[in-house]
């Protein structure tokens, strides 16, 4: 892919986005933690993530995304896929707009992200996340019920919608006086590391933008070494529900091609290790596929380097009898 490329998305995009959701939205905080910097051995600031409408960043896009319907489209309303986070953040935008939602759900979704989803008004499908495909079920959907379909990440409202956390982190570090050196970003199909590269890079382009996966999803990783799209083994097992996305997006991956430094990847372990180390010493609770990039931090991983680190938490809704395991565990 050469540098004239056109991406999905730019800044102006993300700016648009921003002024759409300013009213809906949480500005999420920009946090400190004396016991992570310590851990850490450098000034870590935590974009919190978990503190936005139904628990993670996923409402920004998806609020975006619905708000631009025209009546008609919103009369017949809206069919979404997605392990929980997208679920519930498309059910509570939908809700606020007063408009119709199916979401396609994994039958093993965490329960409280299924409840979640089903208490803000929007209608379930189940399916077997590892025999059938949920895009071919939601498009099937879409067509019956003649209903937009809102894709949980290769989508250039939802996108850029993500991208307004990025505005914010820029905002928020300016307002601290903080100078940032690199920011760390969960990554499933890529959504939220390419709306938040978008605005940052714009903003700074000496700012290093890292991509964090599980190892056992490690595609981004792998595609930004490759050059080229890859895949997920279909046997690949992580405790991180919300980011096991088969392959990088086809609008995302090109975003992320372009601006990304690299892509990290930790181990359910040190996943489970930084929930923990959230909990105890930063009293924040913290989802699987939220503390991946905590746990790049404590773990090592992280490029080092002598101004603030940002990490995005990106969620905070953890299947309670998981997270009780979790922190009894050692």
């Amino acid at each position: 892919m050469t540098s004239t490329t056109q991406l999905a998305i730019n800044i102006e995009d993300v700016q648009r986005a921003a002024a759409r959701v300013a009213d809906a939205a949480v500005r999420t905080p920009l946090l400190e933690f004396a016991p992570l910097n310590e851990r850490a051995g450098r000034r870590v600031l935590v974009k919190f993530e978990g503190a936005q409408h139904t628990g993670s960043f996923k409402f920004r896009g998806a609020y975006n995304r619905l708000s631009q319907l025209t009546d008609a489209q919103r009369s017949a309303g809206v069919v979404a896929w997605s392990s929980g986070n997208h679920a519930q953040g498309v059910a509570a935008a939908a809700c606020l707009l007063d408009l119709p939602a199916t979401i396609v759900m994994p039958a093993d979704a965490p329960r409280m992200k299924l409840e979640n989803t089903r208490s803000l008004g929007a209608e379930i499908v189940t399916y077997d996340r590892f025999t059938e495909s949920r895009e071919e079920i939601a498009r099937a959907l879409a067509a019956s019920l003649g209903a937009v379909l809102v894709p949980s990440f290769d989508d250039p409202h939802v996108i850029a919608g993500q991208g307004t956390a990025g505005l914010e982190i820029m905002e928020q570090a300016s307002e601290l006086g903080v100078r940032i050196r690199q920011v760390l970003v969960c990554c499933g199909g890529g959504g939220l590391v390419a709306g938040i590269a978008t605005a940052i890079k714009a903003t700074d382009p000496s700012i290093d933008i890292h991509s964090v996966e599980p190892e056992a999803f490690d595609d981004t990783a792998r595609s930004l070494r490759s050059g080229r799209r890859e895949t997920v083994d279909r046997g690949a097992r992580s405790i991180c529900d919300a980011l096991l996305a088969p392959s990088p997006g086809e609008l995302t991956f090109p975003i992320n091609q372009r601006l990304l430094t690299s892509g990290l990847v930790v181990r359910d372990d040190q996943v489970r290790d930084a929930m923990r180390f959230a909990f105890g010493s930063m009293k924040l609770v913290i989802e699987p596929g939220g503390a991946v990039a905590l746990a790049a931090i404590l773990g090592g991983i992280a490029p080092s380097c002598e101004e603030a680190s940002v990490i995005v938490v990106s969620g905070a809704n953890v299947d309670p009898q998981l997270y009780a395991d979790i922190l009894h565990s050692s």
